[in-house]
Order: C-alpha cells, then sequence, then structure tokens
C-alpha cells in the first residue's frame, strides 16, 4: 500500500466523497436518520486530508489545497443542509401533530389560544435551530483545533527525527577523530622509537670511536 502524503490525501478525499454521497441520499428521510459517527467520519476524513497536506510538496502542494477547500465547502454545505432539513422536518411534525387545531393566520376568528402555541412551537424551533447552530460552529472550531494540534505533533516529530539525525552524525564524527587521534598517538610512539634506536646507534659508534683511539 503506498503511504505517501499525495496517496494517502487522495484515499481520504475519496473517503469523504462516499460518505457525503451516502448522507445526501438519505437526507430526505431523516426518520431512518443519519448517525453522529457517520458526520464525525466525514469531519474526520477532512481533518486527516488537512493533516497530509502539509507533508506533501510545495511544487504539488497549491493543487491538493484546491481541493480541501473544496471538501470543506461541501461538508459546510451538507451541515447546513442537514439542519435545514431537520428544523423543516420537525416543524412539519409539529404542525401535523393536531391536525386541524390551528387555524389559518387569516381567519378572524381564530382563537388568540390557538396562534399563542403556534407562535411557541415555531419559536423553540428557532431556538433549536440556533442551539443547532452554534453546536456545530463549536464542533468546527474544535475540528479546527485538533486538526492544529495534530499539525503541531507531526512538526515536533520531524524536529525529534532531525534531532536525532545530528547526533547519529556528532557521533560518527567523534568515532572518526578519536580513530584519528589514536593513529596519531600510535606514529608518534613509532617516531620515539625510531629516535632512540639511532639515538643508541650513534652512542655506540661514538663508544666503538673512543676506544679504538684509545687503544
Amino acid at each position: 500500500m503506498d503511504t505517501s502524503p499525495t496517496s494517502l490525501f487522495d484515499a481520504y478525499e475519496q473517503d469523504f466523497k462516499q460518505l457525503v454521497q451516502s448522507i445526501e441520499e438519505r437526507l430526505g428521510g431523516l426518520n431512518d436518520g443519519i448517525k453522529g459517527e457517520e458526520r464525525n467520519s466525514v469531519i474526520r476524513r477532512v481533518s486527516q486530508m488537512d493533516i497530509e497536506l502539509q507533508s506533501i510538496p510545495q511544487n504539488v502542494r497549491s493543487k491538493y489545497h484546491i481541493r480541501l477547500q473544496e471538501a470543506r465547502n461541501s461538508l459546510l454545505k451538507r451541515k447546513k443542509g442537514l439542519a435545514e432539513a431537520k428544523a423543516s422536518a420537525a416543524r412539519s411534525d409539529l404542525l401535523a401533530s393536531k391536525p386541524g387545531s390551528y387555524p389559518s393566520s387569516d381567519d378572524p376568528y381564530a382563537s388568540s389560544s390557538d396562534r399563542s402555541r403556534l407562535l411557541s412551537g415555531i419559536s423553540m424551533l428557532e431556538n433549536g435551530s440556533k442551539r443547532l447552530e452554534e453546536s456545530q460552529r463549536l464542533a468546527l472550531e474544535t475540528e479546527n483545533q485538533g486538526a492544529e494540534i495534530l499539525t503541531n505533533l507531526r512538526q515536533q516529530r520531524e524536529q525529534i527525527e532531525n534531532s536525532r539525525d545530528t547526533l547519529y552524525r556528532a557521533d560518527a564524527a567523534i568515532d572518526r577523530a578519536s580513530t584519528t587521534l589514536k593513529a596519531m598517538v600510535r606514529r608518534m610512539y613509532q617516531q620515539k622509537a625510531i629516535t632512540f634506536a639511532i639515538i643508541g646507534v650513534l652512542i655506540l659508534l661514538i663508544v666503538i670511536i673512543t676506544w679504538e683511539k684509545l687503544s
């Protein structure tokens, strides 16, 4: 399996598209439900695409950055569509819960109590939609923070690996220097031995010459 950044990016993008297609096919039937884990999988794929983008070479990164931005825009669009579909379904359920119980707003004989209940229900739906949008905003912020943390961890790992390589190179340099010093010490001892041998020979010659002169 190819684990290069570009291949991983392509794989995450393909998973993202398949998940989005699956969610779109079920947006029309909210009673079946779209599982939270499925939505989280979509968000994770975008985060993983963002992480792999950091490792892609600079000369081709711009092309993948555009594709990542398209995936983010698609994710935001689907989140908005899901929220609108849920709000619409909830509003329809509220209005259909008691058929005929809420008269038309144009009916001059409509009771104020019915109108109050209808307005209260609509207000509750609007508040629920606002809370849902706020939750989605917080989830997106958390997602971005998670992506930043993962990016920082990747950078720290690269720094540690670079430091380790530097230590290996320094250790190799120390080994070479130690070998050179040992060779220099050996040569020094060899030169000393040669020097002592020459001095010994000279002393012997002096003794021989002196002996011959005296005899």
